[in-house]
């Protein structure tokens, strides 16, 4: 059989092999013990998920490697050269507020659903069947083909730089962890807090107990929380009253509630990826435009409310905070803040920068640090990744673009350059290919996240042919 009839052969294992893999929970967490005295760096739901595909790997007849359970490969052919697809199969936390089961692997109506459907596991999968037709139509490659399985993306990469440093970074490739047709560019990322003192700890009237809000630096929070405390129960029923005219007001949802003899108040909003924060509604932004409404005992915490509101805010291009810039080839900076928390002494918000592939993480600290000094607040460096760019007409730019149009038939659609963060920038000549198509929801880091069944066989089709394209066949 040639390749598109083992890949529509291939079609129902590829759709069970998915789905046993959105039903491990590979949200990474604290090492855990492993049977041999060991352990796994990422936690025991990251494990399972690698070591299920490498044994998949196996089962199919590649080669695999396990490297120090940091991070590995499956691949098959030979030469001196290697194609690497590097993809990750650790997710986001869930979160709450799913309509199903987030690792359920359901299928349902012509759709996968769970976390990690469309982030990464959904791709990954497919690249890895578009491997096993290549290889079980007789195709041997002039370069080795690697599917590189990272384990920590969405944390700090640890894995991949451990795996890269003592296997080694493929000469070229791609990562299917973005979007089609091609990203010739991602824009730069700085994570940063920035944290305010509280000195004046009087406690005649409102005060915060307790503040949290967000999942991760590079989410869009989707819930706020806010617990306040006043001696006099007749303010509780004034915060009640305030919080109906808020939304009556905004249309924003507020829930407020006795919690012991403190009062909560939580902010709902909308979650969406750090890179796209205008596709979501900030519910720290929410809850912090609320809480500038009463009147806090503390003139610190009320100080930094205001500047909050002022300088952040609902905005997301950071234009308030003297961060507004663009280029040609990226578009505007965008802004969010991920995270909220107070320990008693001090405030603090964690925050998730995505600048334009002209400009420099230098840049963005000197325009911040005014309105941060002004305002009296630290700031706390965080990830900085410099952005990557690749010249349009590259060979590898060009060549991922002829298979997607051959492939797809859109002749419309260009390379882009996205503000997320991809494996691409981890070793030189690795450009992201896929897998959510223009057009499509994009539900990477929402809740419900879903992947399109006739999406998901037209990327095995993509992969399939991208792979030969690239690597080349043996003479």
């Amino acid at each position: 059989m040639d390749v598109k009839q083992i890949l529509e052969k291939d079609r129902v294992l590829a759709v069970q092999t998915l789905s046993e893999l959105i039903s491990m929970k590979s949200v990474q967490e604290d090492p855990a013990p492993a049977p041999d005295g060991g352990v796994y760096p990422f936690g025991q739901g990251v494990q399972d998920a690698f070591a299920y595909m490498l044994r998949k790997g196996q089962e199919f007849g590649f080669r695999v490697l396990d490297y120090d359970r940091f991070g590995g490969h499956i691949e098959f052919g030979e030469g001196s050269e290697t194609v690497g697809i590097m993809a990750h199969l650790d997710v986001v936390p869930a979160g709450e507020g799913w309509s199903f089961d987030p690792f359920s692997g359901v299928v349902k109506d012509g759709f996968l659903y769970g976390r990690g459907a469309t982030d990464d596991k959904g791709p990954l999968v497919a690249a890895f069947f578009a491997m096993k037709a290549l290889k079980d139509s007789g195709f041997e490659p002039k370069r080795r083909v690697r599917l590189i399985l990272g384990l920590d993306e969405e944390q700090e990469w640890r894995g991949m730089h451990h795996y890269l440093e003592h296997v080694g970074a493929p000469d070229l490739g791609f990562t299917p962890d973005a979007d089609f047709p091609v990203l010739y560019g991602e824009k730069g990322i700085l994570q940063f807090d920035l944290a305010k003192k509280l000195v004046d700890r009087k406690r005649r009237g409102l005060t915060l107990r307790k503040l949290s809000g967000g999942m991760a630096r590079n989410v869009v929070p989707e819930k706020a929380r806010a617990l306040v405390n006043h001696p006099d129960r007749k303010v509780y029923d004034q915060i009640r009253n305030q919080a109906a005219a808020f939304q009556a007001e905004t249309g924003h949802q507020l829930t407020v509630r006795p919690l012991g003899r403190s009062l909560e108040i939580l902010a709902m909003g909308r979650s969406a990826h750090a890179s796209t924060p205008d596709q979501g509604l900030n519910a720290i932004s929410v809850l912090f435009d609320f809480l500038a409404r009463l009147d806090f005992e503390d003139d610190g915490l009320q100080d930094f409310l205001t500047f909050y509101n002022d300088h952040i805010g609902y905005r997301t291009d950071g234009s308030a905070i003297g961060l507004a810039m663009s280029d040609q080839d990226s578009g505007p900076l965008t802004f969010n803040v991920g995270l909220c928390t107070y320990d008693g002494g001090s405030v603090q918000i964690s925050c998730d920068v995505r600048y334009p592939v002209t400009k420099t993480a230098d840049q963005v600290y000197e325009r911040l640090r005014p309105y941060a000094d002004a305002s009296q607040l630290g700031i706390v460096r965080g990830k900085d990744e410099a952005p990557i760019f690749m010249e349009k007409d590259s060979p590898l730019v060009t060549s991922l673009m002829e298979v997607y149009r051959e492939v797809t038939g859109d002749r419309d659609s260009q390379p882009l350059v996205i503000g997320g963060g991809t494996f691409a920038r981890a070793c030189p000549n690795i450009v992201a290919f896929g897998g959510h198509f223009q057009g499509e929801p994009d539900l990477m880091h929402q809740r419900d996240e879903k992947l399109s069944l006739d999406s998901f066989y037209k990327m095995m089709d993509i992969y399939a042919a991208a792979i030969r394209k690239i690597s080349g066949e043996a003479s």
